[in-house]
């Protein structure tokens, strides 16, 4: 099991906060997004097998760096939001996730907090998005009043359908609200 160490998480009932917590694990730093990370989440989402289950296509520059300032918005407005996930050594990107609400028109998502998460394609298959994702989820059950999260993934993307089921996520149903289908996933608090 990883060591989690929390730095500044807000408790239950607490008002909103306007950054993440910086979180710890073995291998990664969980923090706030920076300017310095542009230029690596630009190129993370150019990347199309990086995109190919998310969106499907390829971001433009624009569309990246757009997609990069909301997940830092989140914060303030909901309570919780994304994280960069950092290598822990040189503090570089590479990966990014954490919990969201994007009013996306799905029923099953209405009211419960979203986990998400994408890697470098570099980074895949070291085990990063179960260990980021462990500690996000440790996070929501220790300080938010949400009894589930729940996430959705595309057919097809197994490795997220592995991370699912690792972090305690059961397939609930589906959607295609989305213009295709997607599947729904749940998770109760402490998995």
């Amino acid at each position: 099991m990883t060591a989690i160490a929390v730095r500044g998480a807000m408790r239950h009932g607490a008002p909103m906060i306007s950054a993440p917590p910086v979180i710890e694990t073995d291998r990664l730093r969980l923090r706030e997004h920076r300017l310095s990370d542009k230029d690596v989440h630009i190129a993370m989402w150019a990347d199309p097998r990086v995109t190919r289950f998310i969106g499907g296509e390829p971001r433009a520059p624009d569309v990246a760096w757009g997609k990069f300032l909301s997940s830092a918005g989140m914060w303030p407005v909901l309570g919780y939001g994304y994280w960069v996930f950092a290598d822990k050594a040189t503090d570089r990107l590479v990966g990014q996730g954490g919990l969201s609400y994007f009013c996306r028109g799905i029923a099953e998502l209405e009211g419960q907090p979203e986990a998400g998460w994408a890697f470098d394609a570099d980074h895949w298959g070291m085990g990063l998005g179960t260990e980021a994702m462990r500690a996000v989820l440790g996070w929501a059950d220790a300080t938010l009043d949400a009894a589930e999260v729940r996430c959705i993934i595309d057919p097809g993307n197994e490795a997220s359908e592995r991370v699912a089921e690792k972090l305690g996520f059961r397939l609930i149903g589906d959607s295609d609200a989305l213009g295709h289908v997607v599947a729904i996933y749940s998770r109760p608090r402490g998995g």
